[in-house]
């Protein structure tokens, strides 16, 4: 038996994905790490963290399956973009990665969007906010000059691991429009871009397709790792765009809805679709595109939520199903972080609004579950104005498996949501590794292979009518909010 390794970065974790090369699942492993968050609206990684738990999943890997090592032809990372590790001239990072979640660089997203607005979207197809690297490291410039001066490389987190692992200095060309350095007409760095923020296209990484095979594994690597110098190490790309390629969604007309720590809706299109509202980038298939809808705090609300005020998923979950829909008048605004899609404003907070002294503890359980829900139809409301709304969709993320919040959102939508056995991101870049050292001879074989449809969930015409209506109410809450979290 063959088998192909995929290891995910994400906001609070890695996960890494042994797959066979029938298709099946044989073993995965997760390792915790922290997000810091050390001022209000910060949040930051160290990239040590990371590299610290993809040795431990892969030593994990190896010990529960019993797989060896020669055994796992080839491997692939991804993780979540926007998230930039700064090297100095010795390969050392020069202070924590910028997380993407950060807002730190909201006024200088503003000044980038009033000078350079309609420059920028041109040259990256997207419109400045602060999630994007290039507000982030303006701020660092005005901010930590010093970071700057001392940096002579700048890589995507999974980049970052990947370096370690063979010392190639590359980026794929779906990673590379994250840092918003990128003049994606062309597919190269952007010397404009770059020197906005004190850069040189030379600190920028070469770019690669997802599907490349790089350098031989170094020894140190091999040391720590437990991996064989065989195992052939694939570019990879962003994890967004490896839960698409799981989730089956590889053509034209297909979508997913993704409820984690950000919720996404991604329409898969032929063509960049550029508008303030959107985060557009490539698909892995060469042709197509996957142009998304973002809100910020999505089963990171309901993280929040459960550490805040306690309980485990399951439990709240079972409370709030014994509440009817509408939580009793009590609306939930996800906000934590402020939001993207439609509003793209950093200021905006969460809050809790109709609350009465005959709520309970599982109606403001509902009524998370019921906000960020409605925060997602949002985004699908954004799509519809665009003409590139879909149909239907595969649900992905964490906050698929709570049988409660796949109805609320099928019927808050108002399409068939299907759902997958074993789909996430590691899952997509084992399959990509498979598809890359020809152990699946297409894209096509490798979803037929892996990918197993589990579920399919349909809206009820009661629930679609009733969100219907409460998201009027919803949308009004939010407009007049609005501007008094601007003096907050």
């Amino acid at each position: 038996m063959k088998y192909l390794l995929g290891v995910d970065f994400g906001g609070s974790s890695s996960k890494a994905t042994l797959l066979g090369e029938d298709g099946c699942v044989y073993a995965t492993s997760t390792q915790e790490y922290p997000t810091y968050y050390p001022h209000s609206g910060w949040a930051e990684q160290n990239p040590e963290d990371s590299w610290i738990a993809f040795v431990k999943n892969i030593r994990c890997l190896l010990v529960e399956s019993g797989v060896k090592a020669e055994e796992i032809m080839a491997i692939s990372l991804d993780a979540a973009t926007h998230t930039a590790v700064l090297l100095d001239k010795n390969d050392r990072p020069v202070r924590n990665a910028i997380y993407w979640t950060d807002t730190r660089a909201s006024s200088e997203a503003a000044e980038l969007q009033k000078k350079y607005g309609e420059e920028i979207v041109n040259l990256s197809y997207n419109t400045v906010s602060s999630l994007w690297t290039l507000p982030q490291l303006m701020w660092l410039s005005r901010n930590e000059p010093e970071a700057i001066a001392r940096t002579h490389k700048v890589l995507a987190m999974k980049d970052y691991i990947r370096y370690r692992l063979t010392g190639d200095f590359v980026t794929d060309d779906i990673e590379a429009m994250g840092f918003m350095l990128l003049d994606a007409n062309k597919n190269k760095w952007s010397e404009r871009l770059c020197e906005m923020v004190g850069l040189k296209t030379e600190n920028m990484p070469i770019i690669v397709r997802p599907d490349q095979r790089l350098s031989p594994i170094c020894k140190e690597a091999l040391e720590e790792t437990g991996l064989c110098a065989d195992t052939i190490v694939i570019a990879g790309t962003t994890d967004t765009a490896m839960e698409v390629y799981a989730a089956g969604a590889n053509s034209l007309g297909q979508a997913t809805v993704k409820l984690a720590t950000a919720g996404r809706i991604c329409s898969i299109t032929d063509h960049a679709v550029v508008d303030p509202c959107l985060v557009t980038y490539r698909h892995v298939i060469d042709g197509l595109w996957y142009p998304g809808t973002a809100t910020k705090s999505c089963a990171a609300s309901n993280r929040w939520y459960r550490d805040t005020f306690g309980g485990d998923y399951d439990e709240l979950s079972e409370a709030a199903a014994q509440i009817e829909r509408g939580s009793n008048g009590l609306f939930f605004h996800p906000y934590l972080q402020g939001e993207i899609t439609p509003y793209l404003n950093d200021k905006l907070r969460a809050s809790f609004v109709g609350a009465t002294s005959h709520h309970t503890k599982a109606h403001f359980n509902r009524a998370v579950l019921e906000g960020i829900a409605f925060s997602m139809k949002d985004c699908y409301h954004t799509l519809e104005c665009l003409d590139i709304a879909p149909k239907e969709a595969v649900l992905i993320g964490g906050g698929a498996k709570a049988p409660l919040w796949r109805q609320i959102m099928a019927d808050m939508l108002n399409i068939p949501l299907r759902t997958v056995e074993d789909v996430d991101s590691s899952l997509g870049s084992a399959m990509l590794a498979g598809v890359a050292c020809g152990v699946f001879t297409s894209h096509q074989e490798a979803a037929e292979k892996c990918i197993r449809l589990k579920d399919e969930i349909h809206p009820s015409s009661e629930g679609v009518a009733f969100y219907m209506e409460q998201f009027a109410v919803y949308k009004e809450i939010q407009a007049v909010l609005a501007p008094i979290y601007q003096k907050l």
